[in-house]
């Protein structure tokens, strides 16, 4: 038996994952909401961490905007909360599988970037998140696996694909960026994949480092929008593009999100499925599928 620790258990990917933990054999999953465990917290967090095999961080500062405005703060949860979880899993000897983001790129390359590309932020909150990395490297460098994760989707929270099918609801035309590109993915997934690592590292068949948790291929928001409305009996002409300056935001975000797969084979892993087959299982899951009803 297994005991796995999810931090940020009430999330979309912290949802899941207690999920998928739940039904997998011989794991013994505990759910730590941020009302149950504030990762900013050392002892709180030793607390926690004592006693299991995988940790997995789903907490996080997540408002790209608002860290413009409380830089300070974002570090508090992205970096120093990193450091507390690497830090009690290292006393410990727990795997910690530390979630992170795209936004560690600038966003500025025309190839996928691979796991060893050297960070670039652009923004506080991608820079909050690059800090929290390093520490897990620093701190916990042969149990500490980074996965890097982007423009997610699930149940819980606010969400791009939720979000469409809502407005479609509500709007005849939606406009959407069309040039920003990305890749879609799917949080009940990722939760496997994060599973099957944790696992991996477990067994000693899954070596410690940086992983890309995102869907194969890669579309824009305008893609995936259209996408959406033609899986759901939807005109896509009602979907109209724009640029990115149609939507001025204080934090600027990268422009080219995609993230290259390969380092999977060294866990034994195969990548994730494209975000296409992805977002047509997930379409028709209930949470999506009583949104999708309310359209008919």
């Amino acid at each position: 038996m297994s005991r796995w620790l999810v931090a940020g258990s009430a999330g979309k990917l912290g949802h899941d994952l207690v999920t998928v933990l739940a039904a997998t054999p011989g794991a013994d999953v505990v759910a730590a909401p941020r009302r149950v465990l504030d990762i900013t917290d050392p002892e709180a967090v030793r607390e926690a961490v004592d006693g299991c095999d995988v940790v997995v961080n789903c907490a996080a500062w997540t408002d790209v905007d608002g860290a413009e405005a409380d830089e300070a703060g974002a570090f508090k949860v992205n970096a120093a909360g990193a450091a507390n979880m690497a830090g009690a899993c290292a006393q410990t000897r727990a795997v910690l599988v530390q979630v992170s983001t795209d936004y560690v790129f600038s966003g500025d390359a025309s190839e996928p970037y691979r796991a060893d590309t050297p960070v670039d932020p652009v923004n506080a909150y991608g820079r909050s998140k690059a800090a929290g990395e390093a520490a897990v490297r620093r701190i916990l460098p042969d149990l500490g696996y980074i996965v890097r994760t982007a423009w997610l989707y699930g149940e819980r929270g606010p969400s791009f694909v939720a979000s469409i099918l809502r407005a479609a609801a509500e709007r005849e035309i939606l406009d959407v960026v069309s040039d920003v590109t990305g890749q879609p993915t799917w949080s009940y997934p990722l939760a496997e994949q994060i599973v099957a690592l944790g696992s991996g590292a477990l067994a000693g068949g899954a070596e410690p480092g940086i992983y890309h948790g995102t869907a194969s291929g890669s579309t824009t928001w305008y893609g995936l929008a259209c996408a959406v409305f033609e899986q759901s009996g939807l005109d896509s002409t009602r979907i109209r593009a724009v640029t990115s300056e149609n939507f001025a935001r204080p934090a600027r975000r990268p422009a080219f999100s995609v993230l290259d797969h390969s380092g999977w084979a060294q866990a034994g892993l195969t990548p994730m499925a494209d975000w296409r087959g992805m977002l047509t299982e997930a379409l028709g899951r209930p949470f999506f599928a009583e949104l999708r009803g309310d359209l008919a």
